[in-house]
């Protein structure tokens, strides 16, 4: 029974201890960006992919105010597309890791607990389709932006990227589709995934996050629903299998 007793106790401690961690990470909304009260708005739409996340933005507000020679650049090498898609993580993992069936756990692990974080990527991929279309069995919640807070996500976007020359650093091919991946500044840790960098971007705009829940795509989800009143867009409907009589 006293077993028993330090167990439940334990596990109390554990949970009252990851609700005031929680609460103390929590970063409120900025009511001057979000929501925005004005006719002149900008639509991105967060994507989960089950274990990772990206944000879509149009190419072409990839050059308006809060730009710098990242975006601008890489809005003229997307030119042919109509949306773009970002996305963060480790170096290593994330390079070798298109599918979760491709996961590997020591290199996971490499990713979460080096020391003093490990080097990040950003996968640029241009949308020749609307982001439902391409991402049909994805989760994707549309964020509506003022302007402000646009430029903010912008400003901060941009500064993630390192540049080589004045220009993103270009290291190759992405893992899907027409896309790319450019070195980052920031350092990958178990404190910082990439759900907490789309949660960053996010907050830069003015929504309120909470970086406890964001660390897995399903709890950034939740935490968007709870906090910033979004909503996940509807998936299409299946089609119909015509090869079945």
């Amino acid at each position: 029974m006293k077993g028993l007793r330090r167990l439940a106790l334990a596990l109390a401690g554990l949970a009252a201890a990851l609700l005031a961690l929680t609460l103390w990470t929590a970063r409120p909304s900025d009511p001057s960006l979000y929501p925005s009260s004005g006719p002149n708005t900008e639509a991105v739409f967060l994507v989960s992919h089950g274990w990772h996340s990206g944000l879509v933005l149009r190419r072409e507000s990839l050059t308006g105010e809060g730009a710098g020679a990242a975006l601008r650049n890489i809005a003229i090498r997307f030119r042919a597309y109509d949306a773009v898609e970002f996305g963060w993580g480790e170096a290593r993992f994330y390079q070798a890791t298109p599918t979760l069936a491709a996961f590997d756990w020591r290199l996971a692990l490499s990713a979460l607990f080096t020391p003093g974080g490990s080097d990040g990527v950003i996968q640029v991929v241009g949308l020749a389709r609307p982001v439902r279309a391409s991402f049909p069995q994805a989760d994707i919640v549309p964020v509506s932006l003022s302007q402000q807070g646009f430029a903010r996500l912008l400003a901060r976007l941009d500064g993630g990227f390192r540049l080589a020359d004045g220009q993103p650093a270009d290291l190759g091919p992405g893992l899907y589709g027409p896309s790319l991946f450019y070195a980052g500044e920031e350092r990958f840790s178990y404190s910082n995934v990439c759900n907490h960098w789309v949660a960053g971007l996010l907050n830069a705009a003015g929504l309120p996050i909470t970086p406890v829940l964001d660390t897995h795509p399903a709890g950034l989800l939740s935490d968007l629903r709870w906090r910033a009143g979004l909503k996940i867009m509807e998936r299409a409907p299946a089609e119909p299998d015509l090869s079945k009589p």
